[in-house]
């Protein structure tokens, strides 16, 4: 729900104790894998379940920021990195000052086809509790082999099963990333939303429609790490170019994906003027440089289309 803290030294502290224990932040990956029963945690089902950003006396401007990637095959390092460099990105957020009260939620897809948890989606939280809800992922590694993974139905569920007071008492959009490297399915199918969602269609919605709906509510970008199997794909790439233009970003490094999503947030919110000015805010306070560099080179195209507003591209 979003009512907590961010504490970085906690977080700090719990890094620590388990690189001194050698456990893994996955903890219920670990659990699946050990006894064999696949199935989603109950606290990341989106069965009939409805994920709320909500403002409070704590948080009186909430911003929700749905981070959703694709655990499937090579994609399986994305949710890796974004754990241990989560700090970071709630650091470059809050302390730089690009959002004062981010709730950020995590979400997971697989192949609504194929694979025993397609679907999974945290809470938003401020606090350690996003850390907890990554711990809750089972990186299940399947897909189904055809270049498609389920964004469409995470697409959905963004669009149709979240309250956030960001947009509905500001009109203010949040934040949706969605990242992976293969192409959603065509259209939102009926008897897939109604298995794993809960809801009842009277019939199928084009990937346009859904996607027109989730643009109502959030910024939505894509984030391709191009290093996956299919990740420098031109017909990956040009599918999702045709649904969300230069709002597709190609990252040559995923473990920038913090620094990603944080520029993006940045300069959506005019936090930072421009990308030079991203890179140098993000160099004076600590980020490693090729990492910076990375990001803020993936979102050229997004600042190329929108040099009116006095943005400037990284050559």
């Amino acid at each position: 729900m979003g009512y907590s803290h961010w504490s970085d030294s906690a977080y700090q502290q719990r890094q620590q104790q388990r690189q001194r224990t050698q456990q893994s932040a996955f903890t219920y990956d670990q659990q699946v894998r050990s006894s064999g029963i696949v199935r989603v945690h109950p606290q990341m089902d989106p069965y009939c379940a409805i994920r709320e950003s909500r403002d409070s006396v704590a948080h009186p401007e909430s911003v929700a920021i749905a981070v959703i990637f694709d655990v499937t095959g090579s994609m399986g390092t994305v949710p890796r990195i974004l754990q241990t460099k989560l700090g970071k990105l709630m650091r470059l957020l809050t302390e730089r000052g690009y959002l004062a009260h981010p709730q950020v939620l995590f979400g997971a897809v697989g192949d609504a086809y194929t694979d025993s948890v397609p679907l999974q989606i945290g809470q938003f939280e401020s606090g350690l509790e996003m850390d907890d809800d990554l711990s809750k992922i089972y990186l299940e590694g399947g897909g189904g082999g055809q270049v498609h993974e389920s964004y469409e139905l995470a697409l959905y569920f963004c669009a149709r099963h979240t309250a956030i007071d960001c947009y509905e008492r500001r009109q203010k959009r949040g934040y949706l990333f969605t990242i992976g490297d293969e192409k959603p399915y065509p259209a939102v199918l009926r008897d897939q939303v109604r298995q794993h969602i809960g809801d009842g269609l009277e019939r199928d919605l084009t990937i346009e429609q859904i996607v027109a709906e989730v643009q109502e509510r959030y910024e939505h970008f894509h984030i391709i790490p191009t290093n996956t199997a299919h990740g420098r794909s031109t017909d990956v790439q040009h599918r999702w170019r045709a649904l969300l233009g230069e709002r597709v970003l190609l990252l040559d490094d995923e473990s920038a994906v913090c620094e990603t999503i944080g520029l993006a947030i940045g300069l959506c919110e005019g936090t930072i003027y421009n990308l030079h000015s991203g890179i140098s805010d993000l160099h004076s306070a600590g980020y490693d440089r090729n990492a910076t560099t990375t990001a803020a080179s993936a979102l050229v195209p997004y600042a190329n289309g929108h040099q009116q507003n006095g943005w400037v591209v990284v050559e």
